[in-house]
């Protein structure tokens, strides 16, 4: 398996121009803008308990960060 590094730093086995390894298409949705509401979601935490991300954290600020994760 060769593993190639692309132009942000990520490595991934999939080889350079994979569709899995392509940018979004210009004009696609990326996710709401900073100071957008997110939408209602529920995830578990890493105890496996629900957290309802709106209801549980009130009128409470917070930061949501995402990771670019592995090829699947």
């Amino acid at each position: 398996m060769t593993i190639e590094r692309d132009e942000h730093g990520f490595d991934a086995p999939a080889p350079l121009g994979h569709p899995g390894r392509l940018g979004l298409p210009d004009g696609h949705a990326t996710g709401p803008e900073l100071g957008d509401r997110l939408p209602d979601f529920c995830l578990s935490d890493a105890f496996g308990k629900r957290v309802d991300y709106h209801a549980d954290r009130g009128e409470r600020r917070s930061v949501v960060v995402f990771y670019r994760s592995a090829v699947w």
